[in-house]
């Protein structure tokens, strides 16, 4: 148990052939609470050892700390492939299309380029820019540019909403779409996946436990660190609130945890479920839940051994959002 032993996806058009279980690196970075550099990098050995090869990280995830501790890992791993994404556009003070620019997006790249310690990125993501942008012919040729001259081999966009997916896969080179999906987030499943197949364009599927609602271990008791965004952006005072509980009300996803225990097999736990509902889907290529210790990691990873999920209890998992999520995100995402 614990090691990622699903059958590799390929992102899209790319060659980077993926396990199904990734890392997501926000929460090494910060805004979960305090973090420890050393525990970080335990944690993320741990995820190697089960099988992990994709990594997706940010230039904003503490200033470039999560970036580094990626850096650190591939030193102290030298001999293994590991495939990094890394994201750019959330240091502007105000989004706006026009902080798009070529010098923006080329120093952005740059500085990533030296955190990670690499002379090319894998996949650059446009990390969740203005909505305008997605029309912005001129960013993506930037973006073109930058493949052309060898800083970043392929690039993708990570989107708050379905409708910016649609206008992001319009252009021809994208890679990739990063969007939040999971048990409480079901509208890509319905509105998405398929044009992203047709056009052989990979998922990344992000907040995949809405922000720890899902691994059953919070209450109404629960409590979060002032730095915490499931504190101070519960209702999208910093950012989206959408990428805090998945824009799910507190009480109302505490309810919907209570519906969906019932559905959870045998020898499996909660988070493990939620995270094996997502890779019943074939147009995810790559899943990516952060953990902050080893232990979480290794939980993450034996996901891959739950056996696949019947069709009763994919209608029944149907039900629950319907009925408890449906009427509150569904036309907001």
């Amino acid at each position: 148990m614990g090691s990622v032993e699903l059958t590799r996806r390929r992102l899209g058009r790319t060659d980077m052939t993926r396990a199904p279980i990734g890392f997501g690196a926000w929460a090494i970075g910060g805004s979960w609470g305090a973090v420890d550099d050393e525990e970080s990098m335990r944690t993320l050995h741990a995820a190697v050892d089960a099988g992990v090869n994709f990594i997706d990280t940010a230039d904003v995830y503490g200033d470039g700390r999560s970036e580094r501790l990626v850096a650190r890992l591939r030193r102290e791993r030298p001999g293994e492939r590991l495939w990094v994404a890394t994201k750019a556009g959330r240091k502007l003070p105000t989004q706006t299309p026009e902080g798009y620019s070529r010098a923006n997006l080329t120093a952005w790249v740059d500085q990533s380029l030296r955190n990670l310690e690499v002379d090319a990125i894998d996949l650059l993501q446009l990390h969740c820019p203005h909505p305008a942008v997605y029309d912005t012919v001129e960013v993506f040729g930037v973006l073109d540019n930058l493949v052309a001259a060898g800083k970043i081999r392929y690039y993708g966009v990570s989107v708050e909403t379905v409708d910016e997916a649609h206008r992001a896969l319009a252009h021809p080179n994208v890679q990739s779409i990063q969007i939040i999906f999971n048990l409480f987030r079901m509208k890509p499943a319905e509105a998405l996946f398929q044009e992203a197949v047709t056009r052989k364009v990979g998922i990344i599927a992000r907040v995949p436990l809405a922000s720890g609602l899902l691994t059953g271990k919070l209450s109404a008791a629960s409590t979060f660190a002032a730095d915490d965004h499931r504190q101070f952006n519960r209702n999208g005072e910093q950012f989206d609130k959408g990428e805090t509980f998945s824009g799910v009300p507190y009480d109302v996803g505490l309810a919907a945890v209570e519906a969906l225990r019932p559905l959870v097999p045998g020898g499996a736990t909660l988070a493990q479920f939620a995270l094996r509902w997502i890779l019943m889907w074939d147009a995810v290529t790559v899943v990516i839940p952060g953990a902050r210790t080893p232990d979480q990691a290794r939980h993450n990873c034996a996901a891959a051994d739950v056996l696949p999920l019947d069709a009763a209890t994919m209608t029944a998992a149907r039900a629950v959002y319907d009925e408890h999520i449906r009427p509150h995100i569904h036309a907001g995402w």
